[in-house]
C-alpha cells in the first residue's frame, strides 16, 4: 500500500493560501458592512411633522438627504400637508395618525423603524388660548413628552431636538436676550416649556450619554419658496401673521391689535419674527451638533431684531400692495412689551444664523394663502 503525504512546502502554501482566501472573505463582508452603512440614510422620527414648522423642517430634512418619519393627530395641521411634502420633495414620508401621548403608537413606530433622532414638535402653543385652558396645555405637552422619552430609552435613542419657546424668558429684564437670561413665564403655555427644559435637564443628569439640543425660537412666519406649505391653522389664528392674511384674503373683515400702551414707539408689541425656512434649517443644525457628542444645550433662534404689530401691518401692506384694516383692542393676558434674541450662539456652535428678511417673510405669508385660495 502507498502512502501519500503532502510535502511541507506544498503543505505551507495550501495554509498560505486558505488563510489568504479567509482575508480577503472578511474584508469583503466587512466593505459590504460599510457600504452598507454608508448608503443608510439616518433616520429622523418628527412628532407633529404635519404642523407649520414641522412641515418645513421635514422638508428642509428630506433636502438635505434625511429620511423622515412623522408621527401627528392632526390636531392643528390637516392631511393634505403630506401631499404637499411629496409634491415639493418628490419622496413620500413614513406615516404615523396617532397621539403622542399614547406609548402604544410610539413603541409600534420605534419597533417598525430604525430611528436615529427625534425632533419633538408636538404640542399646543397657543399663549391666549393657554391662559384660558392651562390644564390642557399641561396634560398634553409635558405627558406627550414623557411619553416620548420614555419609549426613547426604552429603544436605546438617546438623540433629541426639542422645539422650545422664547416664552421661557418671560417678561426680559435686559435685550437682547441671551440663553443664560433669567428664565420667568408669564403664561401657561411658556410654563409647558419651561418645565420641559428641566425635565430633559434631569434626565441629561441622570444619564449623559443622551445628547439634546433645545431650541428657543421666537416668532416663525412665512412659508416655503414654492408656496405649497405654510402657516394655516385651524379656527380663528392665534398669531399675528396668519391673522393678517386672513384679513387680506377676505376672510376676516380686520385685525384685532391688542393694545397699544407697551413701550414701544408705536405702542404696540414688538417681537423678533424669523422666516420658518431659516428656522427648519436650524434643526439641521442642531442635528449636525448632537451627532458629535453627548450633550445638553441651549440655542436662541431668531433674527436678533424686532418689529412691533404696527410695523408687521406696514410692511405687509408696502410688499404685497394690499390694504389691512385694524381695530385696537384691550391687551392680552399674558403678552409682554418686547422680546428680541441675541443669537450669538447659535451661529458659533451651530454655525447657523437667519438669511432671509422681512419682505421674503410677509411676501411668502400672503403667496402662500393666495395659492391656496385659488386651489379651492
Amino acid at each position: 500500500m502507498k502512502v501519500c503525504f503532502i510535502s511541507p512546502r506544498f503543505g505551507n502554501t495550501i495554509f498560505i493560501f486558505y488563510y489568504v482566501y479567509f482575508l480577503i472573505l472578511l474584508f469583503y463582508n466587512y466593505y459590504k458592512i460599510w457600504l452598507k452603512r454608508g448608503c443608510e440614510k439616518v433616520r429622523i422620527l418628527v412628532t407633529g411633522g404635519c404642523g407649520y414648522i414641522g412641515s418645513h423642517t421635514v422638508v428642509e430634512l428630506i433636502r438635505n438627504g434625511y429620511d423622515v418619519v412623522i408621527v401627528d393627530d392632526f390636531s392643528n395641521s390637516k392631511p393634505v400637508v403630506l401631499d404637499r411634502i411629496k409634491e415639493i420633495t418628490g419622496k413620500s414620508v413614513t406615516f404615523y395618525e396617532g397621539d403622542v401621548c399614547n406609548k402604544d403608537i410610539l413603541r409600534k413606530i420605534f419597533h417598525e423603524n430604525k430611528i436615529d433622532a427625534v425632533i419633538h414638535f408636538a404640542g399646543y402653543k397657543a399663549v391666549g388660548e393657554s391662559v384660558e385652558k392651562p390644564l390642557m396645555y399641561f396634560r398634553n405637552n409635558i405627558d406627550s413628552t414623557l411619553s416620548l422619552l420614555e419609549v426613547m430609552t426604552e429603544f436605546s435613542v438617546k438623540k433629541l431636538v426639542f422645539s422650545s419657546s422664547a416664552t421661557v424668558y418671560g417678561n426680559p429684564r435686559s435685550l437682547p436676550i441671551k440663553e443664560d437670561s433669567n428664565l420667568s413665564v408669564t403664561n401657561p403655555y411658556g410654563r409647558t416649556k419651561l418645565y420641559i427644559e428641566g425635565i430633559l435637564n434631569d434626565v441629561y443628569v441622570s444619564d449623559n450619554s443622551w445628547s439634546i439640543a433645545i431650541l428657543r425660537y421666537f416668532n416663525p412666519v412665512g412659508a416655503d419658496s414654492t408656496y405649497l406649505i405654510g402657516e394655516e391653522p385651524n379656527g380663528i389664528p392665534n398669531n399675528l401673521m396668519p391673522y393678517i392674511v386672513k384679513v387680506a384674503t377676505g376672510e376676516l373683515d380686520h385685525l384685532n391689535v391688542f393694545g397699544n400702551d407697551y413701550n414701544t414707539h408705536d405702542g404696540t408689541g414688538a417681537r423678533d419674527y424669523i422666516h420658518v425656512t431659516d428656522l427648519a434649517l436650524g434643526h439641521i443644525k442642531a442635528l449636525l451638533y448632537i451627532d458629535k457628542q453627548p450633550v445638553l444645550d441651549y440655542f436662541n433662534l431668531g433674527r436678533g431684531e424686532c418689529f412691533t404689530v404696527l410695523d408687521m401691518v406696514s410692511s405687509f401692506e408696502k410688499y404685497n400692495n394690499v390694504k389691512i384694516p385694524y381695530q385696537i383692542k384691550d391687551r392680552r393676558k399674558g403678552d409682554i412689551d418686547s422680546c428680541y434674541a441675541d443669537v450669538s450662539y447659535a451661529k458659533e456652535k451651530l454655525d447657523w444664523e437667519a438669511y432671509l428678511g422681512l419682505e421674503d417673510m410677509v411676501t411668502s405669508s400672503y403667496k402662500y394663502a393666495v395659492n391656496e385660495k385659488n386651489r379651492v
